[in-house]
């Protein structure tokens, strides 16, 4: 019973350590967000590249405080994933010392995996995905029965479908960490989720069809990306199996 941190701490101490911790992370967030609305523009000049590349070279605001509006909005969502990390890891300072040894080295991958992967998941929308949307989505200008259907995209909408794109891919590919969770809470098991293929691929086709444009080069582009990672969750699964059954063999040779 040495593993694990033996101090007792009253309510009032961990509340005081829940509060120090709480005020780290949103100093964090306010220095990354005072930086990042210094430079708002620029960020959301890289923000609509895949949008100069789909061929459109005009955005628009019909609000005069629209455009302030965003710049802040873009500000925030920067200073949120810039602050991530030490809010991440306040919260591991916060909940480790009240765990074992031996649940501190199995969380700590997740840990570790979740930003890999969420960046992962934002760098296919933003470099893959959102180009061939816009492409796909800004192809109905023209003509039509006579009239000029022109494409002017709002300065707020365009940022509302980036953030959507960035978040829902991100989260998306968070699916290995939420399944090896699952195993490691008892929830399912690696046979489970073997025998469970079919009923994963259509789950994954739907969450694809909602989080990108009815075109099925879109939904592609997420599902086959999101299947591969179902099935490294299922390998990843039999590898920490095989590392608790050697530890636990370990265990009782001692």
């Amino acid at each position: 019973m040495k593993d694990i941190d033996e101090t007792k701490a009253p309510l009032l101490d961990h509340l005081i350590e829940l509060r120090r911790r709480l005020l780290w992370s949103f100093a964090a967030f306010g220095v990354a967000f005072l930086g990042c609305l210094y430079v708002a523009r620029p960020i959301f000049a890289f923000l609509v590249q895949p949008l100069l590349r789909a061929g459109q070279g005009k955005i628009i605001y019909t609000d005069i405080f629209e455009a302030f509006f965003v710049e802040l909005k873009v500000a925030l969502f920067a200073a949120l994933m810039i602050a991530f990390p030490v809010m991440a890891t306040q919260l591991w300072r916060f909940i480790a010392p009240g765990l074992y040894a031996k649940e501190k080295r199995a969380f700590l991958p997740f840990l570790l995996m979740t930003p890999i992967l969420f960046a992962g998941g934002a760098a296919m929308a933003y470099y893959v995905a959102m180009p061939i949307a816009l492409t796909y989505l800004l192809g109905y200008s023209g003509d039509v029965g006579g009239i000029q259907q022109e494409a002017l995209p709002g300065v707020g909408n365009y940022l509302n479908f980036v953030t959507k794109f960035i978040l829902g891919f991100g989260l998306a590919f968070l699916l290995p960490v939420l399944l090896m969770l699952l195993e490691r809470a008892g929830i399912v098991t690696r046979d489970q989720l073997k025998k469970g293929r079919r009923y994963a691929i259509v789950a994954i086709v739907a969450v694809a069809a909602v989080l990108t444009p009815p075109d099925i080069l879109s939904q592609i582009l997420l599902a086959v990306p999101l299947y591969l990672l179902y099935e490294f969750a299922i390998i990843a699964i039999w590898f920490t199996q095989r590392r608790r059954a050697t530890e636990a063999a370990e265990a009782l040779a001692e």
